[in-house]
């Protein structure tokens, strides 16, 4: 049987982290709850009525957009699509700036972070050819759109997984579409935390250590990996190297920065790598704020970028 599943243990951490907002905040508070991209999902905003009520549900259609587009749960959404035929030939905005981020996170952490992590991921739980599923793995071997070259390609029997960016890419979104309704203190988590205003309190947890921090946000965002949350077969983590090398070095990574896509990505990638290295791609990733490391013997690091 896996383990807490890292969503699922995600979304637990940030609502018991969440000690609400310092000041005086407008009246009333309202908080919709959800599920999407596998995540439990939570709104928290401050507001009057007039204003929330529809501004949640423009939040909403933007959260039905994005699992449109990413969601390995969905069969028809465009990345279930990507995967099946290898390729897709028209992609919209939110698609060129996942890519974008994808490809600038692949280099700033040396090939840590790499959606084509998929076929080895689903070879691990399903008992297939781990060798034959290595060979497949390649952020490389991905034709990206550029000018004059339109669409995704896929090198032949590769697959994407976005599991590891698109929670926090979601979380974005729905700031911004919140923040464009006029809502000024407001905290969304989608499986990671995206937050305007503030300062929000949150305590970071570790599945098997509990909780080991504590951060304040203030128009920033949250994401923690935590590779012991979910196994994907008997001793295999859920978080995979693609370069094949050793398995992850950290209980659990929390990395705080502007953008929950950002934060997501890099934690997830930093769970493979030193702290060295991790200060190194911060430093490369512009928006980073700190990183919060945790070992397995209960020892804490953090590394300030800002």
């Amino acid at each position: 049987m896996n383990r807490l599943s890292r969503r699922r243990f995600l979304a637990i951490s940030a609502a018991a982290g969440l000690t609400g907002s310092a000041g005086a905040a407008p009246q009333p508070r309202v908080t919709w709850r959800g599920v999407a991209l596998g995540a439990e999902v939570s709104i928290t905003l401050d507001g009057p009525p007039e204003v929330t009520r529809p501004a949640l549900a423009r939040a909403r259609h933007e959260i039905e957009a994005y699992e449109a587009r990413f969601s390995l749960f969905r069969p028809v959404s465009d990345l279930s699509r990507l995967n099946a035929a290898g390729n897709l030939p028209d992609l919209d905005a939110r698609w060129q700036a996942m890519l974008n981020l994808c490809d600038r996170l692949h280099r700033a952490t040396g090939g840590r972070f790499d959606p084509t992590i998929q076929p080895l991921w689903l070879a691990h739980a399903t008992g297939g050819d781990i060798r034959a599923a290595e060979a497949l793995v390649g952020w490389d071997r991905v034709v990206l759109p550029v000018a004059g070259r339109r669409g995704l390609h896929l090198g032949a029997g590769q697959a994407l997984s976005l599991n590891g960016i698109a929670q926090g890419a979601a979380s974005d979104a729905v700031r911004q579409v919140l923040r464009d309704a006029g809502l000024t203190r407001l905290c969304v988590d989608i499986g990671e935390t995206a937050t305007a205003g503030g300062p929000w309190r949150m305590g970071v947890l570790d599945p098997e250590q509990g909780r080991f921090g504590r951060v304040t946000l203030r128009d920033a965002a949250l994401a923690v990996s935590s590779p012991g949350a979910l196994s994907v077969a008997p001793g295999i983590c859920h978080i995979l190297n693609p370069r094949g090398a050793a398995g992850p070095l950290w209980s659990s990574v929390a990395v705080v920065a502007d953008d929950a896509a950002l934060a997501d990505g890099l934690s997830t990638a930093a769970c493979l790598m030193a702290a060295d290295e991790i200060a190194a791609a911060a430093a490369r990733l512009n928006g980073v704020r700190e990183v919060l490391l945790l070992n397995g013997d209960g020892r804490v690091e953090r590394i300030r970028t800002a």
